[in-house]
């Protein structure tokens, strides 16, 4: 049995993952913390991983404090730029037999559409991603736009793809969106909304469109 420990425990996403180790066979649920609690009890209970669904402004110190207790992080919280996961290296190669996992989405679908997109746009012209959320969220954009960004930017360079043409010369701030890589993110937080993502590619003649619609947080 694999002794678990969730942070983040009370929120939508941290309330399913304690459901779905309580319900493993081969899981066993040893912490289930939430905002007030002590991080301390995290290392009392014997937790061998720990899952954090937490809050940007205090992943980092939760992550700071598994490692260096030896314990192995899978991390579904986003917020996570290129200077923080350069932090999380530091700290695990300093504590070589401790692993993590920092994922932008753990949704298959998400997954195949953040790889489909960067493999179609090679073939396309120009590219732009829309990202909704409900009102909730905290970061904008989401982990898993940026992530799709990073890795269309990479795949486009490889394929030696020209700049995208834009001819704007006057916006309102904002208006064209946030550029990650080489791609804008258009980002909507909206209630009634839960996980939605579309991934707009075009070129003479053709428009395609890759989108990821989560339903319910299950």
């Amino acid at each position: 049995m694999i002794k678990v420990g969730v942070l983040g425990a009370k929120g939508k996403m941290g309330a399913q993952t304690v459901a779905t180790i309580n319900a493993a066979t081969d899981l066993e649920l040893v912490a289930a913390l939430d905002l007030g609690d002590s991080i301390e009890s995290l290392k009392t209970s014997g937790a061998e991983v720990v899952v954090d669904f937490t809050h940007p402004d205090s992943v980092m110190a939760n992550l700071e404090f598994a490692i260096n207790n030896g314990i192995n992080v899978v991390v579904g919280t986003t917020g996570f730029d290129n200077a923080r996961l350069a932090k999380v290296k530091e700290l695990l190669a300093k504590n070589a037999k401790v692993g993590a996992l920092i994922a932008p989405n753990f949704g298959l679908g998400a997954v195949l559409m953040m790889q489909f997109a960067a493999q179609a746009a090679k073939h396309f012209e120009s590219v732009e991603i829309i990202e909704l959320h409900h009102p909730n969220k905290a970061d904008a954009p989401s982990g898993t736009a940026t992530r799709t960004a990073e890795l269309i930017t990479d795949a486009r360079k490889a394929a030696k793809r020209a700049p995208m043409p834009d001819a704007t010369t006057s916006a309102l701030p904002g208006a064209r969106g946030a550029k990650v890589g080489d791609v804008a993110i258009h980002s909507v937080r909206l209630r009634g909304l839960v996980a939605h993502q579309e991934v707009i590619l075009g070129d003479q003649g053709e428009t395609l469109s890759i989108r990821h619609d989560s339903i319910d947080r299950t």
